[in-house]
């Protein structure tokens, strides 16, 4: 492990198409919305991105489409110093996109057309083992198919790699032998629909990762929001990480910050209390500002709120 980490994330790669709205509209109502914006995300975009202001070495594979989403979006990973050698047009698919609803108290939801995330499959892995080789931590989400997905982990695996899974979005049920990671790390919502038990306060809270170690993960890095997270391991340690107070102007962007975080204190080496500490601190200050890769935090803001806010 390296002071700058070499992180490979196989995700996806979308086009976010987001909405300010005071409220979110019910089924079959219309609201008026404000502040439409068009910005480079997906969950596996976003974290790769994520990774590289944080100070890892990023390498990613995926897929976008031949059209102008997709040349835009590879020309904006490229800017960030995410190495894209692994990333395939794919002629005659659109590239993925979300279309994202941020509400007043800047809570989101988000629809995703997959596009040609879809059409990343298991041999676009075979081809490429010289990038699971020089990986410290492959991280994954579940945007791309779940073959894929699971290529990726026995790849990562046989090259002796740390894989952490966000599991989002969450499958149901969820296939065992995608929990059997170094790191699982949900968010609350994703942690009761593959659980079937609602998170609510301490005690539930560890219930609920410990439910997801016994499902074959080393450790599950529960995320709570505004309430921080939950380390649980398979050897049955516990904690609670507290969060970092901030103005939260849209929580889009929070979830992936917090996993690209962790893949970096992770990759460096650090104990996952502390990783846990770094990559709450960089899933606050993502809620600072407006959309996905925008709002990822830089290294030394993550360490500057941490030293402000000590925990």
């Amino acid at each position: 492990m390296a002071d700058r980490p070499n992180i490979l994330v196989v995700g996806s790669i979308n086009m976010d198409l987001a909405v300010r709205s005071r409220v979110m509209p019910e089924p079959g109502e219309t609201v008026i919305g404000e502040g439409f914006t068009m910005s480079p995300g997906g969950k596996g975009a976003n974290q790769a991105v994520g990774v590289a202001r944080l100070g890892g070495a990023c390498r990613m594979i995926g897929r976008v489409g031949d059209d102008p989403f997709g040349r835009t979006m590879l020309e904006n990973l490229r800017s960030e110093g995410v190495v894209c050698d692994y990333v395939e047009t794919t002629e005659g698919v659109a590239s993925g996109i979300a279309m994202i609803i941020v509400d007043a108290n800047g809570e989101n939801s988000i629809v995703v057309a997959g596009g040609a995330n879809r059409r990343v499959t298991p041999d676009d892995l075979f081809g490429r083992t010289d990038a699971f080789e020089a990986s410290d931590v492959v991280l994954l989400q579940l945007e791309l198919p779940l073959p894929t997905v699971r290529a990726a982990i026995g790849l990562a695996r046989k090259h002796g790699c740390k894989v952490i899974l966000d599991p989002a979005p969450a499958p149901n049920p969820m296939p065992e032998d995608l929990c059997e990671v170094d790191i699982f790390s949900p968010n609350v919502g994703e942690a009761e629909i593959i659980t079937g038990t609602k998170a609510v306060e301490e005690k539930v809270d560890k219930n609920v990762a410990a439910d997801l170690v016994t499902r074959g993960a080393d450790a599950a890095v529960l995320k709570l929001g505004h309430r921080g997270s939950l380390v649980v391991t398979a050897d049955g340690h516990f904690y609670t990480v507290k969060p970092y107070k901030v103005d939260v102007m849209d929580t889009t962007a929070a979830g992936d910050a917090f996993t690209a975080a962790l893949a970096v204190g992770v990759g460096r080496g650090d104990n996952l209390h502390d990783s846990a500490k770094f990559a709450n601190a960089a899933g606050a200050l993502a809620c600072t500002g407006f959309g996905a890769q925008t709002a990822m935090p830089t290294e030394q803001e993550v360490l500057l709120l941490m030293e402000d806010q000590p925990k």
